[in-house]
């Protein structure tokens, strides 16, 4: 009967093999790297332009890492540079901002109201406001927008679909249901702009709008 293999074990191969070396440990990483890796690790990353600040966000355009302060002054110098070279505006000229309460359009309204003021645009700026007449959506946002008119000194005008038509959204898909009322919200929308512009005499119309909505408009045409 023959025997069985050897089997290995603790650096054996059978009862008449010689022990094996022992394998040395790898060293372990120098305790002081591992300090310096990890205090790393906690320090803030500092503000790629003014290079004291704590930085708070990287900008997905440049890649930069800002501080607050320099990401307000970035900003607001990317819109009047836009502004000028662009030459959107003249002197005199009377300009809506479509004001829906959202972040986009609250953040135009400040930002150009600043800007007019620091700049000297002389431009005289009004708040544009459409009332669907969707009830829980429209009327948070509309109490935004009232309390921005009064944060910012801006006139406001609110033109309502109700007033305008004579149907409010509520009305509408009470009357066809829920398929396709996005259709009729956006053209009346953008129709009630219009009348809001002529009524209040503007020569523009200024929307906000963020890297999404360009893309999502790309995409969609």
């Amino acid at each position: 009967m023959s025997a069985p293999p050897p089997v290995a074990v603790a650096g054996l191969s059978g009862s008449n093999s010689a022990p094996q070396p022992q394998q040395q440990p790898a060293a372990a990483a120098p305790p002081t790297t591992r300090e310096q890796q990890h205090q790393q690790k906690r320090q803030p990353r500092l503000c790629g332009v003014c290079g004291a600040g704590r930085a708070v966000l990287r900008r997905p355009k440049t890649g930069q890492a800002l501080c607050r302060t320099c990401f307000f002054a970035v900003f607001e110098a990317e819109v009047h540079n836009t502004i000028t070279d662009s030459q959107l505006f003249r002197r005199g000229d009377r300009v809506a901002i479509a004001a829906s309460g959202g972040k986009d359009s609250t953040v135009l309204a400040y930002v150009l109201k600043l800007l007019n003021e620091r700049h000297d645009y002389g431009l005289d700026l009004v708040l544009l406001s459409v009332d669907e007449g969707i009830t829980g959506y429209r009327d948070d946002s509309l109490e935004t927008v009232k309390r921005n008119k009064e944060q910012y000194g801006l006139p406001l005008l609110v033109v309502s679909y109700d007033e305008l038509y004579g149907w409010s959204m509520d009305a509408i898909v009470a009357e066809i249901g829920r398929k396709n009322n996005c259709t009729f919200c956006g053209v009346f929308r953008r129709q009630a702009l219009d009348r809001g512009a002529e009524r209040l005499g503007v020569s523009q119309i200024v929307t906000g709008h963020n890297a999404d909505d360009v893309a999502e408009t790309v995409l969609m045409n």
